[in-house]
């Protein structure tokens, strides 16, 4: 029961916002009382907190699972892209923004792992690039790899990427196209370019 609540209230948390949800609103939407959820869940924090944890976890399961694949590096951050934005339903309610704000002590908790696990996945991504001559191999992969976090945390800021100018899915292609452009030898440009031309022509049909 336990799990199926942690589900169902992470489905909910990502399509309605953190904030929006309440108790009420899981028990009648699995059809339980809400006596059942405080049974496993004391607050709604907690209930947060194990949902984004969980929801963490099999986000870095899925991330691991391509990295094994051994993509082209270009390639893989598109698919990793597309995997993540799938996993948080497009984040259509600003779920990181809206945890920072509304629940800070869990936002500051999880950023530690957040950063650990990007970090993890960008070097590696980055030190294959090299090898395989698609990036430049003067790059500072430290520096690289925190800026295009940084990037990414930065682009859901919705005081500097307002909705109705951007939407989520716009905003993570503009961040990887700059990112890829900026440290792709000729030899990876050739890839991204081809990568965009039919991201593009699959968006049209």
């Amino acid at each position: 029961m336990k799990e199926a609540i942690q589900n169902t209230a992470t489905n909910l948390f990502l399509r309605l916002g953190f904030k929006s949800v309440t108790m009420d609103d899981i028990a009648e939407e699995m059809g339980i009382s809400k006596k059942t959820i405080y049974a496993h869940y004391s607050t709604k924090s907690k209930l947060i907190e194990g949902s984004v944890w969980q929801l963490m976890e099999e986000i870095n399961t899925g991330i691991e699972s391509l990295r094994a694949q051994k993509l082209n590096p270009i390639v893989e951050n598109f698919e990793v892209k597309v995997y993540v934005q799938r996993m948080l339903k497009n984040e259509k309610t600003s779920p990181q923004f809206q945890l920072k704000k509304y629940y800070p002590k869990i936002y500051n908790t999880i950023s530690d792992k957040k950063f650990e696990i990007a970090q993890r996945s960008i070097i590696e991504n980055l030190e294959r690039g090299i090898r395989s001559g698609h990036y430049r191999s003067n790059l500072s992969i430290s520096f690289v790899s925190r800026l295009h976090f940084a990037g990414m945390l930065g682009v859901k800021d919705k005081r500097l990427f307002p909705e109705e100018e951007y939407s989520n899915n716009k905003l993570m292609d503009y961040l990887l196209e700059y990112h890829l452009r900026a440290i792709c030898t000729p030899k990876g440009l050739e890839v991204l370019e081809d990568l965009l031309i039919k991201n593009k022509e699959q968006n049209e049909i």
